[in-house]
């Protein structure tokens, strides 16, 4: 690991678990042992480092969800948003860290006057949103998805899942034992007319 890796590292955890303002470059330089005059070196201020964080988050989740979605077939659009479900919550569990930061108050405010921190953000939700609309659009053709606005809907079903998380994250009630919980709903969500006939 490189020293800009070991810095980008620690000032993921120190970022997400103590908070932008309470953390120092002092804080990141103790935890890995290198100067604070080389964090400046590879990162010109906390808030470019902290920049910096969020794009290899973005980078980490926009990999981790474009390799896992690309090596499935999925019978159709509604096992495609079942298994988008469990894997945002696998990957929270996973990148516990970076689900943190992206669930603190900061990210959101610096946003307001930072574009680089906006994008940053609006490409991480724009991705995941993304996935939950392609399982939409493709229940839609294939029947298994009711006729509704796909990214809305979309919209919908991931601030749902990632609600949960946020509980996972703040450690306030376990995720996972709601999985199946979230799964139904979905379906009643997503269900077609013919489906619901079927369940009348």
């Amino acid at each position: 690991m490189t020293r800009k890796e070991a810095i980008l590292q620690a000032a993921t955890v120190l970022f997400s678990q103590k908070g932008y303002k309470e953390t120092s470059t002092a804080d990141i330089s103790g935890i890995t042992n290198v100067a604070e005059g080389t964090i400046y070196y590879h990162f010109s201020s906390k808030e470019k480092l902290f920049l910096s964080v969020l794009e290899r988050t973005r980078e980490m989740i926009i990999e981790e969800f474009g390799s896992y979605m690309e090596n499935r077939q999925f019978r159709n659009g509604m096992e495609m948003i079942e298994n988008a479900v469990s894997f945002y919550m696998y990957l929270a569990g996973k990148m516990e860290n970076q689900f943190l930061l992206l669930h603190r108050h900061y990210p959101y405010k610096m946003a307001l006057t930072n574009p680089d921190c906006r994008e940053n953000l609006e490409a991480i939700y724009d991705c995941l949103v993304d996935i939950f609309e392609e399982g939409v659009l493709m229940g839609q053709k294939d029947g298994s998805i009711g006729k509704m606005p796909p990214r809305k809907t979309a919209l919908i079903i991931f601030s749902m899942v990632d609600g949960v998380v946020r509980f996972k994250t703040y450690n306030l009630y376990d995720a996972s034992a709601l999985f199946n919980d979230i799964i139904v709903s979905c379906r009643k969500i997503l269900q077609t007319d013919n489906n619901d006939e079927e369940g009348a």
